[in-house]
């Protein structure tokens, strides 16, 4: 049945899909990137690693100290108030070259290398210098104080796996092993565009009936968080003419976003047009907000259409595109972080579908709590400003009273799995 003949049975012919059946078939139609290119370590943040990177030296290259000190053979120090004769120094990036012998004691600092002989390091404040003399207060624990050459990672260990999307803290390490470059995977481009005749750029005066469009704004950022390209396409109109023209426009891109169009109104012709271009995979989700959520494709490009309202644009972001988005990168997305908690206040909801409702995180007495935001309405984009969290209401769940425990979503959780 198409799109037309759908609206005229009231758009119900076709019954949502469960999020989670929503979610699985898109993750099983996109296929990730296959383009590789080499980038230096400065361009490398937040890119997908294409190609395992393997250590070629020892990390630390050397066994060094773990803090300044007197480097000696633990058996020497087998009593409390043991002198030893220092003999040399030993900083980091200057080691000293002899060979420490028994009852001798070479001062260290931390990072340098331990000499030759010795075996453990006394941190100086468990010592009294007198001279060459250096008295040692406790007994020794041989090999304390002294990190091994390769304890982080050994000479053809592998660094990074493959399908890592790089964090500050891999750029430190794929430096760490002397690389200079990697290989990663080609950034997905992105072009979205908002529909509506009601819609006015940020910045001109409103007529009556007109809104500024806000979801370009929230997309831009929500899309910029993962670092893919983007291209911004900016208002189409509610013409099927200029949607045409927009999508063939944004095909050339690997996924396009649209807000606002999906839904069964008569000035709705998103889906009329994917259909026309495309292919549609599904377009309506069984979840509150954002059931009206369209996905297919035109040409190469991943189509997500998602609805106008724009707390409902965002939490079919968060849910559904972001994962897919994360998935064409060449990552493994996160599952959504989860945590069980108590609400603070009664929440009305009516079983048969998911819902999500904004909260916020907040102390109690044994613990964490989360209190729902006032206004749940799918147009009261404050509500996702202001909140941290949603509430992830199950199907099957209805009415929660004050103090029952319910599922939440920080907004503030993992996105890709690292590898």
């Amino acid at each position: 049945m198409s799109i037309k003949a759908r609206k005229a049975a009231g758009g119900h012919d076709t019954p949502a899909l469960p999020l989670e059946e929503a979610r699985a078939r898109i993750l099983a139609a996109v296929d990730p990137l296959t383009d590789i290119e080499t980038v230096n370590l400065h361009q490398a943040l937040h890119r997908v690693l294409a190609e395992p990177v393997a250590a070629a030296i020892d990390v630390p290259a050397h066994t060094n100290s773990a803090m300044d000190g007197y480097a000696l053979r633990g058996t020497d120090v087998a009593e409390p108030g043991t002198a030893l004769k220092l003999v040399g120094e030993s900083f980091a990036g200057r080691p000293y070259q002899g060979l420490v012998g028994p009852g001798e004691c070479v001062r260290i600092m931390t990072g340098a290398v331990v000499p030759e002989g010795s075996d453990t390091v006394i941190m100086q404040e468990q010592t009294a210098r007198d001279g060459d003399q250096v008295r040692f207060e406790k007994p020794a624990k041989p090999g304390a104080n002294v990190r091994p050459a390769g304890e982080d990672l050994a000479r053809g260990d592998t660094a990074l796996h493959p399908g890592r999307w790089l964090t500050p803290a891999d750029l430190g390490v794929l430096a760490s092993v002397g690389v200079p470059e990697v290989r990663v995977k080609r950034n997905p481009k992105v072009a979205f565009f908002s529909t509506g005749d009601e819609l006015k750029p940020v910045g001109e005066t409103l007529a009556p009936g007109q809104i500024h469009d806000s979801n370009r704004y929230t997309l831009f950022g929500m899309l910029s968080e993962l670092g893919v390209e983007i291209e911004d396409l900016g208002i189409v109109p509610d013409q099927r003419e200029a949607l045409d023209e927009a999508l063939q426009k944004a095909s050339r891109c690997d996924a396009v976003l649209s807000t606002g169009g999906a839904s069964v109104g008569d000035a709705d012709y998103v889906v009329e047009a994917l259909e026309k271009l495309g292919n549609v995979g599904f377009w309506q989700v069984a979840m509150k907000p954002g059931r009206p959520l369209a996905f297919g494709k035109i040409n190469q490009a991943w189509f997500f259409g998602l609805p106008g309202n724009p707390v409902s644009a965002m939490v079919t972001f968060l849910q559904l595109v972001r994962p897919a988005l994360v998935t064409l990168a060449g990552a493994r997305p996160m599952l959504p972080l989860q945590m069980l908690l108590p609400v603070t206040d009664a929440i009305r909801k009516r079983p048969g579908r998911r819902e999500f409702q904004r909260g916020r995180l907040v102390a109690a007495d044994q613990g964490q709590a989360v209190s729902p935001f006032g206004h749940q309405g799918s147009g009261v984009l404050r509500s996702m400003s202001e909140a941290d969290c949603l509430i992830n209401l199950g199907p099957d769940v209805g009415d929660v009273a004050a103090g029952e425990t319910v599922v939440v979503e920080p907004f503030a959780q993992p996105v890709w799995n690292g590898a």
